[in-house]
């Protein structure tokens, strides 16, 4: 997996246990209701340990979700707006999360702002099916891709502070 404080912060959180998607009627209601436990959960201890970077909502039907993250670099808060959809094949496939206005401006990235999370994050997802849900794939997925990628854009000059009149 990770380094050891991401294993504690993965440890801390809830394993779903429903292997329902979003075709799978009341099967479906019973696993999203498990995804924003473990979402709160991960929320609650992230804001314990100073470490509040994402809010998340979706759509009624939570097909759909959106919200921002956002990353410190140099007392700085450089803020994103964030989105996924959830496969109809989910919880055995991973959703791809995008962060549209990067599109374009790392390699580690698809076209429409799509985060590359195939080689480190895809395969632990695959054997953690079902117990794996949206509030891992924020620890696992995206909270790492930004601490390696948002420095990087920074100092390569692809992405300024909103102050400083870039994005």
């Amino acid at each position: 997996m990770a380094d050891e404080a991401t294993r504690r912060v993965v440890a801390e959180l809830p394993l779903l246990k429903t292997a329902a998607g979003p075709r799978d009627g009341e099967r479906w209601v019973q696993r999203l209701k498990e995804e924003y436990q473990a979402l709160i959960k991960y929320v609650e201890n992230n804001k314990n340990a100073d470490n509040d970077w994402f809010r998340l909502e979706s759509n009624k039907d939570g097909t759909r979700w959106f919200g921002k993250c956002w990353y410190i670099h140099n007392l700085l808060k450089y803020e994103f707006a964030v989105e996924f959809d959830i496969p109809v094949t989910y919880p055995s496939t991973a959703p791809e999360i995008a962060i549209p206005e990067l599109d374009g401006k790392t390699a580690k990235m698809y076209r429409g702002g799509k985060i590359c999370l195939t080689d480190h994050f895809k395969p632990l997802w695959a054997r953690n099916v079902p117990k794996f849900g949206l509030a891992h794939l924020m620890a696992l997925g995206l909270g790492p891709w930004l601490a390696v990628e948002i420095p990087d854009l920074i100092t390569k000059g692809m992405i300024e502070h909103k102050e400083k009149g870039g994005g």
